[in-house]
């Protein structure tokens, strides 16, 4: 009964995620023009997110001592400057996530 659940489960969220991707082209079709306030928040958002993203990962750091706070303000720096060179999210945070979790263990 389980492996039942589990087909239905995947099927549902891959069902709810197909749709979800679909209803833009279904709402804007292929001719109409995108809306400037949807072109405005596709600029602005990706960086808004990460700035929120890094507000909430700092606000538990501890200051008193550089080895506490410091693997995390490499990782912000490293982050920042590889999203600015090379504009790319998942580059970035993934490389980011590598040398903070690096730093963690050195």
């Amino acid at each position: 009964m389980a492996l039942i659940n589990d087909i239905l489960i995947i099927m549902t969220v891959a069902l709810l995620t197909f749709s979800t991707r679909l209803f833009p082209f279904l709402l804007f079709g292929k001719k109409q023009k995108t809306p400037p306030m949807l072109c405005y928040l596709g600029n602005i958002l990706p960086s808004s997110i990460i700035a929120i993203l890094i507000i909430y990962c700092l606000k538990g750091i501890n200051f008193s001592h550089f080895y506490a706070f410091g693997p995390q303000l490499t990782g912000i720096i490293i982050v920042s400057v590889l999203h600015i060179w090379k504009r790319n999210n998942l580059f970035s945070i993934g490389v980011g996530t590598v040398c903070y979790m690096l730093l963690l263990r050195i």
